[in-house]
């Protein structure tokens, strides 16, 4: 039966993609700071880069910024990506990056927002509030979640390096971003809950793969963070030369040429995937 992450895999041989396409309409970077000029900054990027992404992620923030009009045009830019993948014969799923998180009732309201409003197929989440704020999302196995984990930015060891000392043997304590990476091992039942992992620490990103080798990563990072693409591939790749996405968003949006770009990403990945894999990593 279909799951988020078998869709999800599906369209990585079909891509041979690792690539996480953001979609960040920074007003800076638009035509005129308006919610239509966001429209056909997303639309002009789908349409260059859909044969190169494994997946788009659309961030939540950059069209809220629109009040009511913004909302519009992330669901006509998720649209579009469903007719782009049907033109394509290959469906491309859409991760919401939203980093919603709250109680179980607020949590359904989210769920139907994300998953039956917008139409998109998956969702960042906080999991700092536990199961029960994550449940109304994963019920369906086709939608999927990605929980932070250890995320990109400089200050996430304010909270996320805190170690748990077990009270029996406290030199053996877990950071706290090592216990929701084994929490959401034993959570994903149903194939759909994946792990924000940040490209910027590597040194975390290999504990969290030991903590859970069979998940997916959503690894931000590379390029403006500062995040190196070959250090993030060998440390996070699982066995089988998957389970990462790369989100990729200003260096391809702010390209002369973002399909080309794109591409280029896209093969950068592939020829680093081959290169680990015969080494044995």
């Amino acid at each position: 039966m279909e799951t988020f992450f078998t869709f999800l895999e599906r369209r990585v041989d079909d891509s041979s993609s690792l690539l996480c396409v953001g979609l960040d309409p920074h007003i800076p970077d638009l035509n005129e700071p308006t919610a239509a000029s966001a429209r056909d900054f997303c639309l002009n990027l789908v349409k260059q880069t859909a044969p190169y992404a494994a997946a788009f992620k659309p961030n939540a923030a950059f069209f809220e910024v629109f009040g009511a009009d913004g909302w519009t045009v992330l669901q006509q830019v998720i649209d579009a990506i469903g007719e782009e993948s049907v033109r394509m014969g290959s469906m491309i799923p859409v991760i919401l990056d939203a980093k919603r998180g709250d109680i179980a009732s607020t949590a359904e309201a989210y769920a139907k927002s994300a998953f039956e409003t917008l139409g998109a197929h998956c969702i960042t989440l906080s999991p700092y509030l536990g199961k029960d704020s994550i449940e109304p999302f994963i019920q369906n196995q086709e939608k999927g979640i990605f929980l932070l984990c250890k995320t990109s930015n400089p200050s996430s060891g304010d909270l996320q390096d805190l170690i748990l000392a077990k009270v029996s043997e406290p030199s053996q304590g877990l950071y706290l971003y090592e216990h929701v990476a084994k929490l959401a091992q034993q959570w994903n039942t149903k194939n759909n809950i994946g792990l924000v992992v940040g490209a910027t620490h590597m040194d975390a990103m290999k504990r969290v793969r030991a903590a859970a080798p069979d998940l997916w990563f959503l690894a931000p990072g590379v390029g403006a963070q500062g995040g190196e693409l070959e250090s993030a591939l060998k440390a996070g790749l699982r066995k089988d030369g998957k389970g990462m996405l790369i989100p990729i968003s200003r260096t391809i949006s702010r390209s002369d040429n973002p399909r080309k770009t794109a591409a280029e990403i896209r093969d950068q990945m592939l020829e680093i995937r081959e290169q680990i894999n015969r080494k044995g990593k």
